[in-house]
């Protein structure tokens, strides 16, 4: 039942693990952007309420794409407005895709954005309508501009591990666009396991390879789906290796809408409890961040797919 101490797990740490982990919750933005049926702006903006609440200090909160594109994300203005209480700083990022975007987010008052390239052509077409040279030449305004306005930027490079027209992506090409997004002044990169086929050598091998290049683990975040059931343990393999930031959605809500395959994301409620097991501190109350994917459950009218959700909370 929920809120049983009983059913915390024992906290054993292992060595090679970090203290403390920053959660990048992305449910807001990531995690409802395949829902089908609009999600209510109000729901939105008690959710992110929620997610404070709940001790996640960063939260993704929307998107600032054409309405065209996803349309479950053109209330952003009215969003973000509607959080104004709650702050939406450098803590509370918004993606752009563009200087249009930007212009968007920069008049509603945010404090961070995020840009999204892909490792791949074919994915960068489909989801951007450009090559990865003309995605970067695309981008290279809008951090600058961003930058110039004191914004903290992050660069989302989709498709890291593999891509569902290309097959898999050689590790060399994924760093060679990873530098050239973080070349242009990014503050942090999120390297994406965008349909969840990575598994704990291939995570191994980039972020060693990224290290390599001049992109520290220091410098990194995790986005890994749960596709095939490795994102956890492939979270787990970054944490060994360095990384403390780590992408997860509440509920385990997410998928892609320019990817059929990309299921959701790994669940914030699994990653904090496997932390709570390892001895490292997240901030979170899980608690009450199982008492979100609940009510969150209710509003989409389905149950969550995280298993710390089904456990705890009799789901």
């Amino acid at each position: 039942m929920l809120g049983m101490t009983a059913n915390l797990p024992m906290t054993v740490p292992m060595d090679g693990m970090p203290d403390r982990i920053t959660i990048y919750e992305v449910g807001p933005r990531d995690g409802l952007q395949n829902e089908k049926s609009v999600v209510p702006t109000e729901v939105k903006a008690e959710f992110v309420q929620r997610l404070v609440g709940a001790g996640l200090e960063t939260v993704e909160t929307t998107s600032f794409v054409p309405p065209s594109w996803i349309p479950q994300l053109s209330d952003a203005p009215d969003l973000l407005q509607q959080l104004a209480d709650t702050g939406h700083g450098p803590k509370r990022p918004v993606l752009v895709p563009n200087e249009r975007g930007l212009d968007n987010a920069l008049a509603a008052g945010v404090g961070a954005i995020a840009i999204f390239g892909s490792a791949t052509e074919t994915f960068a077409q489909k989801n951007l309508n450009r090559s990865v040279a003309e995605s970067v030449e695309m981008f290279t305004p809008v951090v600058r501009r961003a930058r110039e306005a004191g914004l903290w930027v992050r660069a989302y490079v989709s498709m890291c591990f593999g891509d569902p027209w290309e097959g898999p992506v050689p590790v060399e090409q994924v760093v060679d666009v990873c530098a050239r997004l973080m070349d242009l002044g990014c503050d942090q990169l999120s390297i994406g396991d965008t349909i969840g086929v990575g598994t704990v050598g291939h995570v191994a091998k980039l972020l060693e390879s990224l290290d390599a290049q001049g992109i520290p683990a220091s410098k990194t975040a995790v986005h890994f789906h749960d596709t095939y059931g490795q994102a956890l343990s492939n979270t787990l393999t970054a944490l060994r290796h360095g990384v403390t930031v780590v992408d997860a959605s509440t509920g385990g809500l997410g998928g892609c809408p320019y990817a059929r395959s990309a299921t959701g994301n790994l669940a914030t409620e699994d990653l904090v409890w496997a932390c709570r097991g390892l001895g490292i501190e997240t901030g979170v109350d899980l608690d009450a961040l199982v008492g979100t994917s609940l009510w969150m459950a209710e509003q989409l009218g389905r149950p969550s797919p995280s298993a710390v959700v089904r456990a705890l909370g009799g789901a």
